[in-house]
């Protein structure tokens, strides 16, 4: 099964990468400048919580997309050790242009898989990555 999810997951990843290219961005990337799109103005912590990347990849993905002119960055008020990650206007158009992509992406992947039936592979997944949460040790 695990192979299985791999496989599936690397192939929506080629796909994506694929259909990304003519932006300049990659998969990674492009979900970190969609969830600073959700909810402009938080912090890196934030963003790799939100994207499941740890915050050394997030600082990476989050310096190329600052040198892309996507993103800009500002100290933080509140705590003077964090900054604030908002969208620039381009960051903003790459976003908007972007998104018809990965819905096409998603219809490509469940063509063919009637709704009730994508909604429990949804459910048994977070179940899985409950249950492996749950049982991971530090």
């Amino acid at each position: 099964m695990g192979f299985i999810i791999g496989q599936t997951y690397r192939k929506i990843i080629q796909l994506l990468f694929h259909r990304l290219k003519d932006y300049g961005i990659t998969p990674e990337q492009w979900t970190v400048l969609y969830r600073i799109s959700q909810e402009d103005g938080i912090n890196q912590k934030e963003i790799a919580v939100r994207t499941g990347k740890d915050q050394p990849t997030t600082a990476r993905i989050l310096d190329v997309l600052y040198k892309k002119g996507f993103v800009q960055k500002e100290m933080s008020t509140a705590d003077r050790r964090a900054f604030l990650v908002f969208l620039t206007d381009k960051g903003k158009t790459i976003v908007e242009q972007t998104i018809p992509i990965e819905k096409s992406v998603i219809g490509d992947l469940v063509s063919g898989i009637n709704s009730s039936e994508i909604e429990l592979v949804k459910k048994v997944l977070i179940q899985m990555g409950e249950n492996l949460k749950n049982n991971t040790r530090d």
